[in-house]
């Protein structure tokens, strides 16, 4: 426990926020907590956390303020709201959102903090809900070593690889980039499937085999044995996955580069989104090459993606936001 830091807010306790402040409860430190819905941080409560009704109340007396968002628009609502975390908290607070976001939008949260004597750093992560649950994250910093070095105990709590990347926005790039890799290997193991279902191999079979040679991956590895027994419970939502390669093909473009692994990628998990998929596990990717039975047993609905676009309520920009 760092010995200048005594309490810590954080705001956002879902899928991947509950485990990660819940580390930091059982590290010592004293924690308030907000989400959208507050069921969602009751257990957090119940072991010990102080219940804020606000993201600004949260973070009035915190020393670190943590934040794991859905998206960037409501990373900017919670930072730069005139009721927002850099207005409400004190003066020397460390804010750091561990959400996938846009890079621009955290160079400008870390902007607009430092006028106020606040330090502001993007720290997404990569591990997935067990990397989560485990504390064994690994972490992309937007600052260099040295300046993060104040909140380095905290980050340790739940993580066991921290990177620096020396600027504000480096580790929402960097992340944007694992989303991209990831992403391009969720379409690859699932023509890999589908082209073995076609032979009649057994799919949890090949998934060994190809684990094994170059091939294999992370994703295949653990991912796709869940895609095999239809289990598309989430550990990273669908939804989530369409925002990141949203994100990323933004900043391509805004940098005159097309990006056409990821822009496929992105077209795929945005049609499973629209046939009623948002919520489901990233691994269900394996259900637009599944017959419309299998689908409508999770919930899918094809007829969906026939409706024209403006009638469409499920259509997202690139960043997630709704029409």
């Amino acid at each position: 426990m760092s010995s200048t830091i005594h309490s810590v807010a954080f705001i956002g306790t879902g899928i991947m926020g509950a485990p990660i402040a819940g580390h930091l409860l059982d590290a010592g430190y004293g924690l308030a907590v907000h989400n959208r819905t507050k069921a969602k941080a009751d257990a957090l409560v119940a072991r010990g956390a102080t219940w804020a009704p606000s993201p600004g109340e949260a973070a009035s007396q915190a020393d670190v303020v943590f934040t794991m968002l859905g998206y960037p628009t409501d990373v900017e609502e919670v930072y730069l709201d005139k009721g927002g975390i850099i207005a409400a908290s004190r003066k020397g607070a460390w804010l750091v959102d561990l959400t996938t976001s846009s890079s621009q939008l955290a160079r400008d949260i870390h902007d607009a903090a430092e006028v106020m004597d606040k330090h502001a750093l993007d720290c997404p992560v990569t591990g997935g809900e067990q990397g989560a649950i485990d504390g064994t994250l690994t972490l992309m910093v937007g600052a260099a070593e040295t300046d993060a070095a104040p909140i380095l105990p905290l980050l340790e709590c739940f993580s066991d690889t921290v990177y620096y990347l020396g600027a504000a926005g480096r580790g929402q790039t960097v992340k944007l980039c694992n989303q991209v890799a990831l992403a391009s290997a969720m379409v690859g193991y699932a023509d890999a499937l589908a082209l073995a279902e076609t032979a009649g191999i057994d799919g949890a079979q090949m998934v060994d085999i190809v684990s094994h040679g170059m091939g294999g991956s992370v994703a295949l590895s653990k991912l796709a044995p869940r895609s095999v027994v239809g289990d598309y419970r989430p550990g990273f939502l669908v939804e989530h996955l369409r925002k990141d390669l949203g994100l990323a093909l933004m900043q391509a473009d805004d940098a005159g580069m097309a990006l056409p692994g990821a822009q496929n990628a992105f077209d795929l998990y945005d049609a499973l989104c629209k046939v009623g998929g948002s919520r489901l596990g990233t691994q269900a990717i394996t259900l637009l090459y599944q017959d419309q039975e299998t689908g409508a047993s999770v919930g899918l609905d094809w007829s969906l993606l026939e409706q024209p676009a403006e009638h469409d309520h499920g259509h997202h920009h690139r960043d997630g936001r709704q029409h």
